[in-house]
């Protein structure tokens, strides 16, 4: 904070060594301090010198014993007040602390400001939120999700007032065939904070079926929705099995209770429709695609009947007769293009047949026997192809082209 509080020396003049100031510029570093040094801050007092403007701006002091301070409440906060604040008052302000330059005050200009009884509900308030959040009944890991399909609901509320009323509005409106176990309970006052727990406890002993449990209320003031601030309440709700949906108030209030439930809903109409939402939709849901798949079997349906109709009037069923006569035709068509083209075929082959003979008669050995010539072969069966490979008195063997003969040779010049 030391260094908040240091002055600009920046916004000073400068004479003859020393930092000078004037009025305007030392209140408006004055005003930057404080409103740095207190941007919000509790405040609790009584009321003095009330006076409501017809600009429905509040102007006031807030004094203890030993001292006060001057207070403003503009218009556009103090409209959500329900009470009408006056002299002798006791209140728990919030605001911002600041000055008001033109006559050299401090003040504390008032965003929020509640009765001092209301002061009181809020310290407890925070202090069992604070102690709740430390143990982990807050925590995001134990909450239970709703079911998808909820089927049957537990409702802990007061059977005179109008959120169960509304919760029955809602379900009916919605359609939502739920079957709906109501456990009236008071929901004000210091039975509520015995009431609110035993019925939660009841509902999970006995109606362990339900597949979620609606607890709270309408609005009111904090001392109204008080019973859905203690600790009894709370921690029947953080042990319950079943999942519970808080629905505390308006949609402006936050109760312990919404801290420590499964779900929160802003309002008992909400709760309702959270819970048959789902189911809702899934029925309407499976009505669309119900539909989708009538629509799709008679557009199939009336395809196919389509199609057979053109192939009942086509000629294969009311003339199946000429289908097999034009294949017959084909058939016999094929048959005599086969037997001309083998015919062809072999009257070529035959052809190259006797060409290839011819020229095997004319290299033929054979064909130059016939001429009158003869292979001599000696008696090893070597060809003789001179004289000189012959001696005196050998045989030879001399092949004719019919038979062959055997002769001695005389001479062999």
């Amino acid at each position: 904070m030391s260094e908040e509080l240091e002055l600009n020396f920046n916004c000073a003049n400068e004479e003859e060594g020393r930092l000078i100031y004037t009025v305007s510029q030392i209140s408006a570093e004055i005003k930057q301090i404080l409103e740095n040094s207190y941007p919000g801050v509790w405040l609790r007092g009584e009321i003095s010198n009330f006076k409501l403007y017809n600009s429905g701006h509040m102007y006031f002091n807030i004094k203890d014993e030993n001292a006060q301070i001057k207070a403003v409440m503009f218009a556009g906060s103090n409209v959500s007040l329900t009470f009408a604040p006056e002299d002798g008052m006791q209140v728990l302000v919030f605001g911002r602390v600041s000055s008001y330059p033109v006559r050299g005050d401090y003040q504390i200009i008032v965003s929020n400001m509640e009765q001092a009884g209301q002061g009181a509900l809020f310290e407890a308030y925070e202090k069992l939120k604070k102690k709740l959040e430390a143990e982990g009944l807050f925590d995001e890991a134990s909450k239970k999700e709703i079911p998808q399909i909820v089927n049957k609901i537990g409702v802990v509320t007061s059977q005179d007032g109008a959120a169960l009323c509304d919760i029955l509005k809602v379900l009916e409106d919605l359609n939502a065939c739920a079957q709906v176990l109501i456990y009236p309970v008071r929901v004000q006052g210091k039975e509520a904070e015995k009431e609110i727990p035993e019925a939660i406890e009841y509902l999970n002993k006995n109606y362990k079926d339900l597949d979620v449990l609606l607890v709270g209320r309408g609005g009111g003031s904090m001392e109204d929705l008080w019973a859905f601030n203690t600790e009894p309440v709370a921690r029947a709700i953080f042990a319950s099995k079943i999942p519970v949906v808080s629905c505390v108030g308006h949609e402006i209030d936050f109760s312990i209770a919404d801290f420590v439930a499964d779900k929160r809903a802003p309002t008992p109409s909400a709760a309702a429709e959270m819970v048959v939402r789902q189911k809702s939709e899934l029925k309407n849901k499976l009505e669309n695609l119900r539909v989708a798949l009538s629509s799709n079997i008679e557009l199939v349906f009336n395809d196919n009947r389509a199609r057979l109709e053109t192939l009942a009037a086509s000629r294969a069923f009311t003339k199946p007769h000429l289908i097999y006569e034009d294949k017959i035709a084909y058939v016999d068509e094929l048959d005599g293009q086969l037997r001309h083209s083998f015919k062809h075929l072999l009257n070529l082959k035959e052809t190259i047949l006797k060409n290839v003979s011819h020229k095997l008669d004319i290299v033929s050995p054979l064909s130059v026997l016939k001429r009158g010539f003869a292979i001599c072969k000696n008696e090893k069966g070597e060809i003789i192809k001179s004289s000189v490979q012959t001696s005196v008195g050998e045989v030879v063997n001399i092949k004719l082209f019919q038979g062959s003969i055997s002769a001695e040779v005389k001479n062999n010049d």
